[in-house]
C-alpha cells in the first residue's frame, strides 16, 4: 500500500500546476496549420512548409504564382462559400437557385451531364480568391471550384471614401471601380458605415468573404448570367489594388491594403 500511495502523490502533484497545457495548445494550433500529409513539390512550398515564408504577402507582392493550394491553408484561416448559379428547381423555374448549373451533350449514346460550380474563399480581412469547376460528378466539380479558389486568392484594398460619413475605419472601398465581363458591367462605389452592402447577393457574398461591409452598387447588362456578373465583381475588386493612389489620399481616404494589423487592432 505503501508503494501506491508514493506512485498516486506524484501524479497528484503533476495535476496541480498543469499550467504548461496552453502552451502546448499553442503549439498544436500553429502545427495545425500546415496541413498533415502534404508533401510539397514546388519551390514557395518547400518554403513555406519549413518556415521561410510566414505571410503570404511574400507571395502576392513579389508575383509569384500558388500552384498548391495547401500554401494559402497554412498561412490563412479561410471560409468557403458556393454561389447558386444553377437552374432554379421546379418546372418554372420558380424556386431558389442551386449551387450546381447542369448542362448536357446530345451523343448517339444518350444525354451527357456535366455540373459547374463557383466557390469563394475569404478570411473577411482583406483577402479574397474565386474559383470555376467543371466535371461530370458534382463533388468533383466542387471540390475543383474550392482549390481553384485558394490558387486565385489575391488581396484587395480598403478604405472610406465615401463623402457622406466622416468616419476612417475601412469598411468601404476607397473609389469608385469597375469591372466587365460579357454584356455584364457593374459598378462599385464606396458607402458610409452602417449602411450595408447595396448589391446582388452573390455578390455580397464575396464582398463580406473580402472584408468589405459597405458598399453602393450599379450593373448593366444581362445580370441573369451569374458566372459574368461575378467574373465582372472579381475584375472591379482587382482594379482595386492596382489602380495607384497619390500618398496625401492614403490617409484621408484611410487606404489599407490586405490584412489589418494586429498593433491597430490594439
Amino acid at each position: 500500500m505503501p508503494k501506491k500511495e508514493t506512485k498516486k502523490k506524484p501524479a497528484n502533484t503533476e495535476d496541480t500546476p498543469e499550467i504548461l497545457e496552453p502552451v502546448d495548445e499553442e503549439s498544436t494550433e500553429i502545427e495545425m496549420q500546415i496541413p498533415t500529409g502534404w508533401t510539397p513539390r514546388t519551390e514557395i512550398g518547400k518554403k513555406v512548409k519549413a518556415g521561410e515564408i510566414t505571410d503570404i504577402d511574400q507571395i502576392l507582392d513579389n508575383g509569384l504564382v500558388i500552384l498548391e493550394p495547401e500554401i494559402v491553408d497554412s498561412l490563412i484561416p479561410l471560409e468557403t462559400e458556393l454561389l447558386l448559379i444553377g437552374q432554379a428547381k421546379g418546372k418554372f423555374g420558380g424556386g431558389q437557385r442551386r449551387i450546381f448549373r447542369q448542362t448536357q451533350k446530345k451523343t448517339r449514346e444518350g444525354n451527357k451531364p456535366k455540373f459547374t460550380t463557383l466557390a469563394v474563399v475569404g478570411n473577411k480581412n482583406g483577402y479574397v480568391g474565386i474559383g470555376f469547376g467543371k466535371s461530370k460528378e458534382t463533388v468533383p466539380a466542387r471540390e475543383k471550384a474550392i482549390k481553384n479558389a485558394k490558387l486565385n486568392i489575391f488581396k484587395i484594398s480598403r478604405g472610406s471614401g465615401s463623402w457622406q460619413s466622416n468616419s476612417k475605419e475601412p469598411t468601404s472601398i476607397p473609389f469608385t471601380v469597375k469591372g466587365k465581363c460579357g454584356s455584364v458591367e457593374i459598378k462599385l462605389m464606396p458607402a458610409p458605415k452602417g449602411k450595408g452592402l447595396c448589391i446582388e447577393k452573390e455578390c455580397a457574398k464575396i464582398l463580406t468573404l473580402a472584408g468589405i461591409k459597405d458598399v453602393w452598387s450599379q450593373t448593366q447588362g444581362q445580370t441573369k448570367n451569374k458566372i459574368n456578373l461575378v467574373k465582372a465583381c472579381e475584375v472591379a475588386l482587382k482594379n482595386l489594388i492596382h489602380t495607384k493612389t497619390r500618398p496625401q489620399d492614403i490617409t484621408t481616404v484611410s487606404i489599407l491594403e490586405g490584412k489589418m494589423r494586429l498593433p491597430e487592432n490594439e
